[in-house]
């Protein structure tokens, strides 16, 4: 089955970058891997997971949360096995764990969690003031 594993994460002041990754391992073959959907979800204590960013493999649309469009940017290399998300301008309201998620879908790409069913372990993102 599909894995993924994050990496990336860590402390950055106000106004830093990050670049995190996620490896994507377990698809059947090329065309199975380009039937995902792919997306970044965070979590801070105490709050609901929400939905970051997400990317149809298929044909590469994304679609990003309001609060972090024009920052972020999700992409993913050629072979679909690395998913990445480069953040940029960070605030410390962007501090989180981050997770790498995926689903097979044919057709449209959400950014509920109940539609995923694959999840990576996290990497955790801290931004100071």
């Amino acid at each position: 089955q599909v894995q993924l594993v994050e990496s990336g994460g860590g402390s950055v002041p106000a106004g830093g970058s990050l670049r995190l990754s996620c490896a994507a391992s377990g698809f059947t073959d090329q065309i199975d891997a380009r039937v995902y959907c792919m997306a970044w979800f965070r979590q801070a204590p105490g709050q609901e997971r929400e939905g970051v960013a997400r990317l149809y493999s298929g044909g590469g649309s994304t679609n990003y949360a309001t609060s972090v469009a024009g920052r972020f940017t999700i992409s993913q290399d050629n072979a679909k096995t690395t998913l990445y998300l480069q953040m940029n301008s960070l605030k410390p309201e962007d501090t989180a764990m981050y997770y790498c998620a995926a689903y097979r879908s044919t057709t449209y790409c959400s950014l509920d969690t109940r539609d995923y069913n694959v999840w990576g372990q996290g990497t955790q993102v801290t931004v100071s003031s």
